[in-house]
């Protein structure tokens, strides 16, 4: 990661070569197949997902998802709560592990090293979460320091006091990248929630990450607080060549500062454009409700059978039906001894 405030000329424009149909190609849920594929992907990418899948107690979250991110560009993350969204990044950050799927990180598969090396290149990526974890008892700048223990000896790393002058100066150029210079001594809790918003992003650029993903970064935020920390997020793509990639729940503030547009729908990238190719209209489908159900079979009242529930918008069964005995429905509950 350049120093903060440098530029490296990476335009705006280096997501116009995302293809509409990155995330089709994540089919094949095996691994090996997204890794063949992985490897004609565009040298830029600093992110290549293929294949990933993920499950909750039965229920499919990521469905053969795939996308990429490449340096210099700033992606929103779009769809409707339970899309998959957060869940993806928490894969890539290692904070979820997939059931299946490939993650490469510089070209680098995450999965095929062992735990030390996995774990040095993970710190390519930093979180910035909806809830910020910052400590709030703590000044701004030693919260911004503590983006740079994975780098630190364990010595200078068990009391800010410990941190050494040369973290403190970075640390400080990081807070006035994100314009809190002049809040370096003061508390995070006594901070504004945008203002912590922002030193936990300085944080992220502390730890040397080159690949920043933001999991809900505004959705505690007023308007302008929010449109400054996305605006924010968008300048550390363009001006430092940083890959970003942000979940948001407002369109609007998508269209106006990512590149690029990624939608998921039912675990998979439903939308995946140049924010200049989207209309509005074309994220409707995003948050559409799952399509009214079709009941067939017998009445209720009527004798043992089966009832049949079917919906256009159910992907994950075979059949797009759950079928259920009615005399299942209608049997007394069991008598308690």
């Amino acid at each position: 990661m350049q120093t903060p405030g440098t530029r490296t000329g990476a335009g705006a424009g280096t997501g116009s070569g995302a293809g509409a149909g990155t995330g089709s190609g994540a089919g094949a849920g095996t691994g090996s197949g997204a890794g063949a594929a992985a490897s004609a992907t565009d040298p830029s990418a600093a992110l290549v997902i293929r294949g990933l899948r993920k499950s909750f107690s039965g229920r499919t979250v990521l469905d053969s998802l795939g996308f990429e991110l490449r340096s210099g560009e700033f992606v929103a993350l779009l769809g409707a709560n339970g899309c998959g969204k957060s869940t993806a990044l928490r894969c890539v950050a290692g904070l979820e592990t997939p059931d299946d799927g490939t993650i490469l990180i510089h070209g680098r598969e995450v999965g095929g090293l062992r735990d030390a090396e996995s774990a040095q290149l993970r710190r390519q990526t930093a979180m910035v979460f909806q809830q910020i974890h910052l400590v709030r008892r703590r000044s701004a700048l030693d919260n911004v320091c503590a983006g740079a223990l994975g780098r630190l000896p364990l010595r200078h790393s068990l009391t800010p006091i410990l941190f050494p002058r040369e973290l403190r100066e970075e640390a400080m150029a990081c807070l006035d990248r994100v314009g809190l210079a002049d809040r370096a001594a003061e508390p995070a809790g006594r901070l504004s929630g945008g203002q912590q918003q922002r030193v936990a992003i300085a944080r992220a650029l502390c730890q040397r990450a080159s690949i920043i993903l933001a999991d809900e970064p505004v959705s505690a935020l007023d308007p302008s607080a929010a449109e400054q920390v996305v605006s924010l997020l968008a300048d550390l793509a363009r001006d430092q060549g940083l890959a970003v990639a942000a979940v948001l729940h407002q369109p609007g503030l998508a269209h106006r500062h990512a590149d690029r547009i990624i939608g998921l729908r039912n675990g998979r990238v439903a939308v995946d454009a140049p924010v200049r190719a989207l209309a509005p209209t074309d994220l409707d489908a995003l948050y559409a409700p799952v399509e009214a159900l079709t009941v067939t079979g017998p009445a209720l009242g009527s004798p043992a059978g089966t009832l049949t529930v079917t919906t256009a918008d159910a992907p994950r069964s075979p059949t797009g039906a759950l079928t259920v005995a009615t005399d299942a429905l209608h049997s007394p509950p069991e008598s308690s001894p």
